[in-house]
């Protein structure tokens, strides 16, 4: 087991809240916080979606560069501001030179996008001086280095839906190698506008509403599964070597201990399950762990037919008779794109700190097809977990698989 890069603190803002006890009160609950987007669009068919929006108003958050700031780099700022108060990491707790930035996002700022295109074609008004900066895919990434006054390295990953669990496994092999002392590594995602959301459904994925309700609509693995619900969030880690995290006196619990990613190589959106597990397997590799030793994993679960099979194939070829009790927290929070493997990994956290598989939502009978161990209904005691893993897994065939290690007794 690599207990090499440590876990110092976290943040998240997601539909379940924006603070880590919410979150976790609320992701054990195993209920969708889902409402619903009237989708109405000259030009397209009208339709009724589910969503999960977060509660945070972004005008309540302060820009660093003192220009407007686009909602995905909002939450980011927050998430990330919490992890670095959880982590006790204030300027003297870090040398700037050796403090890195490492995040993801799918589809940047398309909130401030989406807007100066109404500005500009609908409206006739002319587009804002900001738009460029504050809409560009990197905006986030430069609102915390800024925020944090970081010298090191600040880099930017977009891998669609794997974006987030790539940026914190490179963030993860920057401290391993000695790059960097400390990053701050996560992913944001804030898409609830009417162009972005339309996009998303004229690709058919999105589920519809279930007896006209949001919150069972987002079923992964399920026998009746038929699309996910988009949502919006963002999750930040600080994540430093235990060397460093000892020198500042911190005893902390969880190792971020493996981080494996593959491409798929095959179709822009068709996933492969080879690809998937070698992921997998890679992020085994990296650990210094076997697959039996995986006690939880949280599932990509898109809820998608293709998606799902997929998965649950991988899982097979990977995990064999063992089938680790799996999760797909999807089912609460929505589909959150390029920030989907940053708020999973918190969801995962969750369960490890608690010895406890938070629930499947909305599910009534698995897919008879799948040889998967879904834990739904209410949350699943596992006494002595020590290891867990997080599959992210997206469009373009980019596979990013994390694995998180506890390293002391619960309690």
């Amino acid at each position: 087991m690599r207990v090499d890069v440590v876990i110092s603190g976290w943040g998240v803002v997601s539909p379940l809240g924006s603070d880590a006890t919410r979150f976790a009160e609320r992701l054990f609950a195993g209920r969708g916080a889902f409402e619903v987007f009237d989708l109405r669009l000259p030009g397209n068919d009208p339709a009724q979606v589910p969503v999960g929006r977060c509660e945070l108003r972004e005008g309540s958050v302060l820009s660093p560069s003192r220009l407007p700031l686009d909602r995905g780099s909002a939450l980011a700022l927050q998430a990330a501001s919490a992890a670095a108060a959880q982590a006790a990491l204030d300027a003297d707790g870090f040398d700037p030179e050796r403090l890195g930035i490492f995040w993801g996002s799918g589809m940047g700022g398309a909130a401030t996008f989406d807007a100066t295109c109404h500005a500009l074609y609908a409206e006739h008004r002319r587009v804002r001086p900001s738009a460029v900066v504050t809409g560009m895919p990197n905006a986030a990434l430069g609102e915390i280095a800024i925020r944090f006054k970081a010298r090191g390295l600040a880099l930017g990953y977009a891998a669609a839906c794997a974006s987030a669990a790539v940026a914190i496994g490179e963030a993860m092999h920057a401290v391993r190698s000695g790059r960097v002392d400390v990053a701050i590594a996560g992913g944001s995602e804030a898409l609830l506008t009417p162009g972005i959301v339309a996009a998303w459904q004229a690709m058919r994925v999105l589920a519809p509403l279930k007896a006209g309700a949001a919150n069972d609509a987002c079923r992964p693995f399920a026998a009746d599964r038929a699309g996910f619900a988009l949502g919006e969030g963002a999750a930040a880690f600080v994540l430093e070597s235990a060397a460093h995290a000892a020198a500042r006196g911190l005893r902390q619990a969880i190792a971020l201990a493996g981080y494996g990613s593959s491409c798929d190589g095959t179709h822009i959106t068709q996933p492969d399950p080879d690809g998937q597990a070698r992921a997998m397997t890679a992020a085994l590799r990296d650990a210094g762990l076997a697959p039996e030793d995986i006690g939880h994993v949280n599932a990509h679960g898109t809820a998608t037919q293709a998606g799902d099979a997929a998965e649950a194939e991988s899982l097979r070829r990977v995990f064999g008779a063992s089938k680790p009790a799996l999760t797909a927290s999807k089912s609460v929070f929505g589909h959150l794109l390029g920030a989907a493997g940053a708020v999973e990994l918190a969801a995962t956290l969750c369960a490890l700190e608690r010895c406890v598989a938070p629930p499947t939502a909305g599910v009534d009978a698995v897919d008879p097809a799948f040889d998967i161990d879904l834990v739904r209904g209410q949350p699943r005691v596992l006494p002595g977990l020590r290891h867990a893993m997080s599959n992210s897994f997206a469009f373009g065939g980019t596979n990013a698989v994390l694995v998180l290690s506890r390293l002391h007794d619960a309690g």
